[in-house]
């Protein structure tokens, strides 16, 4: 059985940033999903399937086999035994795995293999629902949050970073509604689990959400000893 660590929250506060470091600092495996939603997609092109007809998506899910390693410190995504890393990034495969992402099967499939990764490895995992819905028995859950304030302003910084035109004030009630439907939607909605930590990054830098979450990782490694 793997160490894991499940890091929920809220869009924009910095979950996969912060879970990449993690899982960096404590040798662990990042779980990219968008990547192995890709994974999916190359397998149903390879099977020359059109997304539009679901059961043969359906069917095609159950021989995928899609997980991820890392290879000289960078990430590999392998389907069935091969490496696909290379293929990922194509607008074909991008758009099957937008296509097909939505179907709840391979959104079931797609727990599935995270769930046997977390069996077999030491893995960390980001999203809205790893710690409720996912990862419900992790080691460590964290729900990192910041202020709409705070969260706005990072968005709005990185905008101006790159050159786009943007407003600070549409940034903030962007957040507050991607908040209030993450919150309220019917499937896995966005809560903190009844046994993460609550981490609120507002005050402080990566460096320092990192590291305290690797205490806290420490702590409870201490526990299992």
């Amino acid at each position: 059985m793997g160490f894991n660590i499940a890091i929920d929250g809220p869009a924009g506060a910095g979950k996969s940033t912060i879970a990449k470091l993690v899982a960096a600092r404590q040798n662990c495996i990042y779980v990219d999903t968008g990547a192995m939603y890709r994974g999916l997609a190359v397998h149903f092109l390879g099977k020359q399937i059109d997304p539009s007809d679901i059961n043969a998506v359906i069917d095609a899910c159950r021989d995928a086999d899609v997980s991820i390693r890392y290879e000289d410190g960078m990430q590999q995504v392998y389907l069935n035994g091969t490496n696909i890393t290379g293929q990922l990034r194509s607008e074909e495969v991008g758009d099957m795995a937008s296509k097909t992402s939505a179907i709840p099967e391979v959104r079931t499939k797609l727990l599935e293999l995270q769930r046997t990764m977390a069996r077999e490895h030491d893995v960390v995992m980001d999203g809205r629902d790893i710690g409720t819905n996912i990862l419900p028995d992790a080691d460590v859950k964290i729900y990192l949050t910041a202020s709409v304030e705070t969260r706005a302003k990072r968005r709005f910084d990185e905008l101006q970073a790159k050159g786009q035109e943007c407003d600070l004030t549409k940034i903030q009630e962007d957040i507050r509604a991607r908040d209030h439907r993450d919150m309220t939607r019917e499937t896995a909605p966005l809560k903190q689990a009844d046994d993460a930590v609550l981490v609120d990054s507002s005050d402080m830098n990566i460096e320092e959400v990192t590291d305290a979450i690797l205490a806290i990782c420490a702590d409870k490694q201490k526990e299992t000893v």
